[in-house]
């Protein structure tokens, strides 16, 4: 018998497994059904699934369980909504508060951290990480979210986490926007293209008074100013977005050593 395997020689149940002994015979694969073709990416997990994962656990219960009883990997899967801010399903749970959702998330295996240590009110868990690695309490969570708000978000049940944290300090650090007059800032908005392709843009627009960029089509990050028209990402502080030009019809956008110039349209 000929070993060797094509693509259409993968099962799969959303995520896929090998046909053959791997699984057991085709009889006994009760919902294992054959694929065209395998999903974006494989083997990887599709990122379609990856981003609804880590999205829904900011609030949707059912449906994370919907999801990650089906693709059991998910439980650990992270997104990056931009510019290297990632976030795992468990830390969208963590930070929104979300206790049922971070137990279950827990229970199938996503890994434990800081944060979701802060929200769940695991105390012990919190004041030995601080101790062994003094100052941690400031790293910020995902979306830049500090810890002190982690545990402010677990109500009472994190009400000593919280306390303990307010004793000990530097764990709500702020980033600080400059100010800027109303017309400056209502002038940076607009969208400005940086490639040919039809959603090479950039969007930049408002929200309840503060500024917000995303790549056309994708999830928006909040601004914060540090001065002179130069701005850092929610998440992202190593990032620089700087607009340029009387009035401003540019962005140079830098993340590491990735430069990428954008101009207004219109």
């Amino acid at each position: 018998m000929d070993s060797t395997l094509d693509r259409r020689s993968f099962l799969t149940v959303g995520s896929l497994g090998l046909a053959g002994s791997a699984l057991g015979s085709p009889g006994t694969a009760g919902s294992l059904r054959r694929a065209d073709d395998p999903p974006p990416g494989f083997p990887h997990q599709d990122p379609a699934l990856v981003q609804a994962v880590v999205g829904a656990s900011h609030s949707n219960f059912d449906r994370v369980k919907e999801l990650v009883d089906a693709y059991p990997e998910l439980a650990k899967a992270s997104w990056d909504w931009g510019f290297g801010d990632w976030e795992s399903a468990l830390g969208a749970a963590a930070h929104t508060g979300r206790v049922q959702i971070a137990e279950y998330l827990l229970a199938q295996g996503a890994r434990p951290n800081l944060f979701s240590g802060a929200m769940l009110g695991h105390l012990d868990v919190v004041r030995s990480m601080i101790e062994a690695s003094p100052g941690i309490q400031g790293t910020p969570g995902p979306h830049g979210i500090t810890l002190l708000s982690h545990a402010r978000a677990g109500g009472d049940r994190s009400a000593a986490v919280h306390a303990y944290l307010l004793e000990v300090g530097g764990a709500d650090p702020q980033p600080v926007s400059e100010p800027m007059a109303e017309d400056v800032r209502t002038g940076l908005f607009g969208t400005y293209r940086y490639g040919p392709g039809a959603d090479e843009t950039i969007d930049v627009t408002d929200r309840n008074g503060s500024v917000f960029l995303a790549r056309t089509g994708q999830a928006a990050r909040g601004l914060t100013h540090h001065g002179g028209l130069v701005f850092h990402p929610a998440g992202a502080p190593s990032v620089r977005i700087a607009f340029g030009g009387v009035p401003p019809n540019e962005i140079r956008l830098r993340m590491g050593t990735v430069e990428v110039t954008a101009v207004r349209e219109g």
